[in-house]
C-alpha cells in the first residue's frame, strides 16, 4: 500500500468554476483522480473581485475591501496544482498563489441561524499579481461583484481568441491605461 499524495485546496472563483471556460481543465484532473470537487464556498474575508481585459476575473489581495466572494473548492494532487499554475501564469506574473480563508457557502448560512459561525477552511487561490493589482482596482472604480457570474462574464474572450502579438500583461497594461473604455464592470 503507497503513501497518500498530498492534496492542495484550492479556491476557484472565476473561469475554472463549473460553466465556465476553463473548467475543462478541472474536468480533466477529475477524470484523472488528480482533482476532486468539494462544495461552494465564500471568503471569510471581503476582498475585490474584478473584471480586466476580455472579461477576465481577477481576485485582489486587498483585504478588507470588495466583497466576500462565493467560489468552488477543488482538492488537487501536485500534479493538478502544477496544471492549474500553467493555466494561470504564476510564471509569466499574471497570478499569484496565495493563502485565502473559506468557509462552507452552505454550513455559514446554516449556522448563521444558530450563531455559531462557519469552520474557516485554509486554501489557497490566485491573485491578480501585485504588480499591476493596484491599477486594476483603481481602473475598476475600486468597485466589484461577490460572484463572477454569468453577468460578469459576458464579454470573455478565450485565450485562444484574443490577439496573438501582444502579451497578456500587455493586455492588462493597456486595460489599465485606457480610462475611457467601459467595458470595466
Amino acid at each position: 500500500m503507497g503513501v497518500e499524495e498530498k492534496k492542495f485546496l484550492v479556491f476557484t472563483y472565476g473561469t475554472l468554476k463549473k460553466g465556465f471556460p476553463n473548467h475543462v481543465l478541472l474536468e480533466d484532473l477529475i477524470k484523472s483522480g488528480d482533482a476532486e470537487y468539494l462544495g461552494i464556498y465564500k471568503s471569510k474575508n471581503k476582498y475585490p473581485l474584478v473584471c480586466g481585459p476580455y472579461k477576465v476575473p481577477f481576485l485582489l489581495n486587498f483585504p478588507d475591501s470588495g466583497n466576500r466572494i462565493f467560489g468552488e473548492l477543488y482538492s488537487v494532487s501536485k500534479l493538478g496544482l502544477n496544471r492549474m499554475d500553467e493555466l494561470e501564469g504564476i510564471n509569466n506574473g499574471h497570478y499569484e498563489r496565495l493563502p485565502i480563508q473559506i468557509v462552507s457557502a452552505a454550513a455559514e448560512d446554516e449556522e448563521e441561524e444558530s450563531g455559531s459561525g462557519g469552520s474557516i477552511v485554509e486554501s489557497v487561490a490566485y491573485y491578480g499579481h501585485r504588480n499591476y493589482a493596484e491599477e486594476l482596482w483603481k481602473r475598476n472604480g475600486q468597485k466589484g461583484f461577490s460572484k463572477y457570474s454569468e453577468e460578469e462574464a459576458k464579454g470573455y474572450i478565450r485565450r485562444k481568441d484574443r490577439p496573438k502579438n501582444v502579451t497578456f500583461i500587455q493586455h492588462i497594461n493597456l486595460f489599465i491605461s485606457d480610462s475611457s473604455s467601459s467595458d470595466s464592470n
